[in-house]
C-alpha cells in the first residue's frame, strides 16, 4: 500500500548508488543562531543532490521488459543527473528531456552518464511535455521527478538516516519544497517514529506552490515561478505529496533571494562547500524560522540537498549575500547641488564602510545619490537613515529593492528628462539564442526602447530592465503584448528608485 511507507522507505534500495550522507553541526551558524543546527549533507551525494536516492529506488523496481524498452525523464538539473546514474547502473537505455535553456555544464553532466539528452523548450513544463509524448511514442517508462510512492520513500531514506544518527532531543527538520517528494519521504519516516519532531517546508517567495496549496486546502497552480532556485521552481506540488504534507508537515517558511544567498556563504564558511540555491534552502529557512519564533537552545537539522552550482553564478551570490544578511543597506540619498554638500555626506556616513557610490550632477537645485554602506544590521540601517532625514538630507532604503539591487546599481546613463510616455517594466528571458529577437519582433515598431539593461548572471534565464515609450493611446495593445509575449514580467514604473535614477 502506498500508505504505509514506513514499510517503503525500510526496504528502500538505495545505497547501489547512494552513500550514507554525514550530519554535520555548522558551528559559526550554532553560535549566531543560539541553537545547534546540523546539516544533512545531501551535496556530497555522487551527482551532488538526493534525487538519485528516488530516482533508482524507482527504477530497480521496474520489470526486465520495461528496463529493456528504457526509461525517460524531464528535468533541467538534479533529477536528470539521477537518473542518467541509475540508468548506468542498473544497465538500461535513458532518455533525459532538457529544456533549450538549460546550462552546458548539466547537459554535459547527464551525456556523461551515458543517456540520451533531448533539448526541447524554454521551460520545464515544455521539456515534461514533450517527454511525454516520446514516452507514449516509444513506450518508455517515465520516472517522475516527486509523485511517485517508489520516488518519495527513495527521499524518506534520508529521514530514515537521520534518525539512526541523531539520537537526542530534536526541535525541527527543515527541508527544500520543491514538488514535495523530499520533505513528503522525510515526514512520512520521522512522523512514525518521532512525532514530536517540527517538520518544516522552505520555499522561495516566488515559488511556493506547496504554502500557496496548504492555505487554500487544494493544489494550486503558479502562473509564474521564479527561476533563482530553479531545482524547486514548480508550478504546481504532486497529488500524493500534496496529500502527505497536509497530513505531516507542520508548517511552511518562505525565503527571499538575498536570504538564500546569505545561506549559501554561511555554509561555505562553515564546510567550504558552496551549495545551489535550492540546496540552501533549508538554511535559510532555518535562520527565518529562529528570527520569528524566538527560539533558543534547541537542536535543528536542515538538509543541504544539492551543490549543483554554475560558477558564473557566484558573483550574484556574493553580490546579495551581504543584503541577505543585512550587512549592507542600499540608500538613495538627495543633497543639495551647492558646494560643500557632498563632503557633508561623507561626513553623516562616519567610518563605515562605502561598498558602492553613485552619483551623477543632474540639475542646479538638488543631485541623488546611489551609496552602498556597510552596517552590522537592520537597526543600524534604520538609524542612519534617521540621521541622514534630521540633517535634511532626504533618504530612501532601497535595500529591498529588487529593481534597484539588480539593475540601477549597474546601469550606465542616468537620468533622461526628456523622454515622454516611457513605460518601465522587469522580464525574465531565457538564456538562448534569439529570445531578444522574439521580444523585439512581437513589439509594435511605434514603441521605442528607451532604456535596456541586461546582466548575465550565470542563470538559465537573464534578468533585463526595459523601458518602452508607449503613447496613452496604444497602452491597451501594449497590455495585449506582454499578455501573448510568454515572458515573467513585473511593471516597475512606479518604483520608487525610478524618479530618482532614471527618469
Amino acid at each position: 500500500m502506498k500508505n504505509d511507507y514506513l514499510e517503503r522507505i525500510l526496504s528502500a534500495r538505495v545505497y547501489d548508488v547512494a552513500v550514507e550522507s554525514p550530519l554535520e553541526i555548522a558551528p559559526a551558524l550554532s553560535a549566531r543562531l543560539n541553537n545547534t543546527l546540523l546539516l544533512k549533507r545531501e551535496d556530497v551525494q555522487p551527482v551532488f543532490s538526493f534525487k538519485l536516492r528516488g530516482a533508482y529506488n524507482k527504477m530497480v523496481r521496474l520489470t526486465n521488459a520495461e528496463l529493456k524498452r528504457g526509461v525517460i525523464a524531464s528535468s533541467a538539473g538534479n533529477h536528470a543527473q539521477g537518473v542518467a546514474l541509475a540508468a548506468q547502473k542498473i544497465g538500461c537505455k535513458a532518455t533525459i528531456v532538457m529544456p533549450v535553456t538549460t546550462p552546458h555544464i548539466k547537459v554535459s553532466a547527464v551525456a556523461a552518464s551515458g543517456a540520451q539528452v533531448v533539448l526541447h523548450g524554454d521551460a520545464y513544463s515544455d521539456a515534461y511535455d514533450e517527454a511525454m509524448k516520446l514516452a507514449r511514442r516509444r513506450r518508455l517508462t517515465f520516472i517522475h521527478p516527486y509523485d511517485d510512492p517508489d520516488v518519495i520513500a527513495g527521499q524518506g531514506t534520508i529521514g530514515m538516516e537521520i534518525m539512526r544518527q541523531w539520537s537526542g532531543p530534536l526541535h525541527a527538520i527543515l527541508v527544500a519544497v520543491g514538488g514535495g517528494g523530499l520533505i513528503g519521504g522525510i515526514a512520512a519516516f520521522v512522523k512514525r517514529l518521532r512525532p514530536d519532531v517540527r517538520i518544516i517546508g522552505v520555499e522561495p517567495v516566488d515559488a511556493d506552490a506547496m504554502t500557496r496549496s496548504l492555505t487554500a486546502g487544494r493544489r494550486v497552480v503558479l502562473p509564474h515561478v521564479g527561476l533563482f532556485a530553479d531545482g524547486v521552481a514548480v508550478k504546481q506540488v504532486g497529488r500524493e505529496t500534496f496529500r502527505l504534507a497536509r497530513k505531516l508537515v507542520d508548517e511552511m517558511i518562505v525565503v527571499d533571494t538575498d536570504s538564500i544567498c546569505a545561506a549559501i556563504k554561511d555554509v561555505f564558511e562553515d564546510t567550504r562547500a558552496i551549495l545551489e540555491p535550492a540546496g540552501a534552502l533549508a538554511i535559510a529557512g532555518a535562520k527565518s524560522y529562529v528570527e520569528r519564533s524566538g527560539v533558543s537552545g534547541k537542536n535543528l537539522i536542515a538538509v543541504a540537498c544539492g551543490a549543483n552550482m554554475n560558477f558564473d553564478r557566484l558573483r550574484f551570490v556574493a553580490e546579495r549575500a551581504e543584503l541577505g544578511e543585512r550587512r549592507e543597506a542600499i540608500l538613495a540619498v538627495t543633497i543639495p547641488e551647492r558646494p560643500g554638500s557632498f563632503k557633508h555626506f561623507c561626513a553623516m556616513l562616519g567610518s563605515r564602510n562605502v561598498t558602492e557610490f553613485n552619483y551623477r550632477y543632474a540639475d542646479a537645485g538638488q543631485a541623488h545619490v546611489f551609496v552602498g554602506v556597510q552596517v552590522r544590521d537592520r537597526r543600524e540601517t534604520e538609524r542612519l537613515v534617521r540621521k541622514l532625514r534630521r540633517e535634511r538630507l532626504p533618504t530612501e532604503d532601497l535595500s529591498d529593492n529588487e529593481m534597484a539591487k539588480l539593475h540601477v546599481r549597474h546601469l550606465v546613463g542616468g537620468r533622461a528628462p526628456h523622454v515622454i510616455d516611457e513605460q518601465l517594466f522587469r522580464f525574465e528571458f531565457p538564456e538562448r539564442p534569439g529570445a531578444l529577437m522574439k521580444f523585439l519582433d512581437s513589439m509594435s515598431h511605434n514603441w521605442n526602447i528607451s532604456l535596456f539593461h541586461y546582466r548575465n548572471h550565470g542563470a538559465d534565464y537573464g534578468r533585463v530592465l526595459v523601458g518602452i515609450q508607449v503613447p496613452p493611446r496604444d497602452r491597451a495593445a501594449f497590455r495585449k503584448f506582454l499578455a501573448t509575449l510568454g515572458y515573467n514580467y513585473i511593471d516597475e514604473t512606479g518604483n520608487s528608485a525610478y524618479p530618482l535614477f532614471l527618469a
